[in-house]
């Protein structure tokens, strides 16, 4: 389940914010609750908030990386290059609104950012939240052709062959790192199953180009 008002509160003080601001969940999640979001949406914020539940002894900072995971997709339009840019201007904004100090906001946005999944991670606390930004890879193969479908259904206005071949792309530059996830307790749970799911669905995309 999402985090009530209360542990909210709990996560805002423990970056020592002086000023939490309870109306700012509500928006955020109006934001994730946009009709034209289907996989980066509500369901997707609170699937990430249930694995940091798996990985929260992992992290450095617990707090930081705990409102990273709510602001990581705050903004969302579909084709836009800098949605990730926007969220992590935002979540700055609001870190330092509420009184937390601006190391803590900086790192907050350097921990958005990566979500961009172009560099790699420089920080235990940003490997924690790319290893729970891309769990999804590593589901059951029910679950995963479920993503696969939402994601297909968010990018529905882009030409099919153009969507196809982004998509292929994108999931070989996952299938060809070394290790897709970063810590040891999600690379043993997910990495063998994520490696079969990219492979499996690169199959389908190229059968179909």
């Amino acid at each position: 389940m999402l985090q009530n008002g209360e542990a909210w509160q709990a996560m805002w003080h423990g970056l020592q914010a002086t000023r939490p601001n309870l109306q700012l969940r509500t928006a955020l999640l109006q934001r994730y609750a946009e009709p034209h979001r289907k996989y980066h949406s509500t369901e997707h914020l609170q699937a990430c908030l249930e694995q940091f539940a798996r990985l929260r002894d992992q992290a450095e900072r617990v707090h930081e990386v705990q409102v990273a995971l709510w602001f990581h997709d705050a903004v969302y339009e579909i084709g836009s290059p800098d949605n990730e840019l926007r969220s992590a201007e935002w979540a700055k904004r609001a870190i330092l609104e509420a009184g937390a100090g601006p190391d803590c906001a900086q790192r907050v946005f350097d921990l958005v950012m990566v979500t961009r999944h172009n560099v790699a991670p420089n920080s235990r606390d940003q490997q924690v939240l790319l290893d729970i930004d891309l769990s999804i890879l590593g589901q059951s193969p029910a679950v995963f052709d479920a993503y696969e479908r939402q994601i297909t259904e968010e990018y529905a206005a882009v030409p099919l062959t153009q969507r196809r071949m982004r998509r292929r792309q994108i999931l070989q530059q996952f299938l060809e790192r070394s290790r897709i996830y970063h810590t040891d307790r999600f690379f043993t749970c997910f990495e063998a199953q994520a490696r079969d799911n990219l492979a499996r669905s690169i199959r389908q995309l190229t059968a179909i180009a």
